[in-house]
This record gives C-alpha cells, sequence and structure tokens, in this order.
C-alpha cells in the first residue's frame, strides 16, 4: 500500500539477499563532522516539488520525539496518518519529518543525539544502496536542527521552525505555477494527547499555538481513552485528528531498549540497519 503517488520506493524483492556484513557497511558513521547549527541546512530532498490536485492544501507531517531507538511503529505511524489525510481531509502529504530530541531532554535511555539522528537516516532508508539510481525510498526525511541545539527547544518553537524554512519562498507549487501556503502538523502517539489534557504539563499558550495553528495528527494506543483525553482540549477539537490503528501495533522504544540490555533479539521490530548501528555502537547496553 502506497499512500504517496509521487515518491517511487525500493521494491521488498531488492532486499531480499541483503547480508548483514552489507548492511553494516553502508551505515553512516557516527562522528561529530557536520553535526553542529552552523553547518546546518533544512532537508528538503525527500518533498514533493508540485501538488497533484491543486484544489488541495499541502499538509507536512511532524514527528517530535526520543527515537531512541526509532521503531517501525515511529515510521509507519506516518504511513497511517497519510491514509487517514487522503480518505478524510482536503489535504495533501507532501513530506514527512522525524526530529529528534535534543540532549538537553535528559529522558532516561536516551541515547546521545548525534546517535540518533542517524538511526532515524537509517530507519527511513536514508542512501539505501539497495534501490535504482535517483529512486526515492521513502518520503520521510529527518530534521536534525532539534537535535542540533545544546538548550531544550519547545514543540511550538520546533514546528515554527519547519513553517518558516517550508514557506519561506512562498511554499509549493500548486500545479498551476503559483505558489501556496504549506500546513504543518504534528504527527505524535497517543500518549501526547494524553499529556496535553493533564493539567499543569502544557502551558495553555502553548497549547493555543500547536493546536489552534496548527494541528496535530493521534495515532491511537490500545491502552489509553483518547476520546476522553480530548474532552479538555474541546476547544480545539476541530484541529485534532485521531488516526485508529486498523493493524495493531504497540512497539515502543522503551521495550526495544529492555530488549537490548537483557540480549534478546529486536529483529522485526525495528530495522535491521538500526540493529547494526546499535551493535557498532555498543548502545542501551546498560
Amino acid at each position: 500500500m502506497q499512500a504517496i503517488d509521487s515518491p517511487s520506493y525500493c521494491s521488498q524483492d531488492s532486499m531480499q539477499d541483503v547480508t548483514v556484513s552489507e548492511l553494516q557497511s553502508h551505515s553512516p558513521p557516527a562522528t561529530s563532522h557536520d553535526f553542529e547549527l552552523e553547518t546546518y541546512s533544512f532537508p528538503t530532498q525527500r518533498l514533493k516539488p508540485m501538488l497533484d490536485n491543486s484544489t488541495k492544501t499541502p499538509l507536512v507531517l511532524v514527528a517530535c520525539g526520543s527515537f531512541s531507538p526509532p521503531t517501525h511503529l515511529h515510521t509507519r505511524m506516518f504511513e497511517m496518518a497519510a491514509d487517514y489525510v487522503k480518505e478524510n481531509t482536503e489535504y495533501e502529504v507532501i513530506g514527512g519529518f522525524l526530529s529528534p530530541v535534543g540532549d538537553a531532554y535528559k529522558k532516561a535511555g536516551l541515547a546521545p543525539a548525534i546517535h540518533r539522528v542517524q538511526m532515524c537516516k537509517l530507519a527511513a532508508d536514508y542512501d539505501s544502496p539497495h534501490c535504482l539510481p535517483g529512486s526515492r525510498t521513502s518520503w520521510i526525511a529527518v530534521d536534525p536542527w532539534e537535535a542540533l541545539h545544546t538548550e531544550y527547544q519547545p514543540t511550538a518553537i520546533v514546528l515554527d521552525h519547519f513553517d518558516q524554512e517550508l514557506n519561506k519562498n512562498g511554499g509549493i507549487d500548486n500545479g498551476q505555477g503559483d505558489k501556496i501556503k504549506i500546513h504543518i502538523s504534528l504527527l505524535a502517539g497517543a500518549d501526547l494527547i494524553q499529556t496535553m489534557s493533564s493539567p499543569g504539563v502544557w502551558s495553555t499558550d502553548d497549547l493555543e499555538h500547536i493546536l489552534g495553528n496548527f494541528g496535530v495528527f493521534i495515532i491511537e494506543r490500545a491502552d489509553i481513552d483518547v476520546d476522553e483525553a480530548i474532552i479538555a482540549l474541546d476547544r480545539w477539537k476541530s484541529n485534532i485528528h485521531v488516526v485508529h490503528q486498523l493493524i495493531s501495533n504497540d512497539i515502543s522504544s522503551t521495550k526495544i531498549r529492555m530488549q537490548v540490555k537483557r540480549d534478546m533479539s529486536v529483529r522485526y521490530l525495528i530495522s535491521d540497519r538500526v540493529i547494526e548501528y546499535i551493535n557498532e555502537h555498543g548502545l542501551y547496553r546498560s
């Protein structure tokens, strides 16, 4: 199933004969080279250059999080949201971004930002050697801007960053020679909306900015009552889109870290290339 028509994807057949050594040899090294805010440039390579339907509003989905490590659910939720958008809204998805949080977040189990950015790129099939030259293996990109900061960047500021970068030149070609503004929305799991509805966790100003200006696409989770959580956010209800999981998936980074620490298999739960990276750099062992 392909929710977005314009990018071309790696065929599954092309991955059948991939060996562990091949995966390892193509893993990008985790070095500080170019991992500096001074040399940062916004990644646009995986964005659609033009709308397919000029009557639609262009949409970019942004997932902020730890991604320590990124799982198949982190990337899968973009596809689920894209299907929802296509069936239920007047938007057209033109791209998606993983935005790993910076090291200042100080969350338990948080690997250094440089590693998490590299693992996100592997999870999103950056520089895959198993596709035809010039093909786009995924429409999901990784933006290191948030991770590059030494100070914590609130979600509202991160979304403002995407809004500025994506619309500073007028937005996207609508297919008729005119530029149209790109709308940015947050993409997150149901645990986010639960925290947003809890008193004192988020400031009213941040909720107004995020939910009022950008909106959010929430991937449901079996253990969270999303409808109940939304009651406290009723004033922004029209900007909160709940995406139901037709095929349940409760993979979490916390569970992956526990498996790795216990020296248990995490294959088919996260990307093989991410597994190789974790092993190469000895992550999540202690």
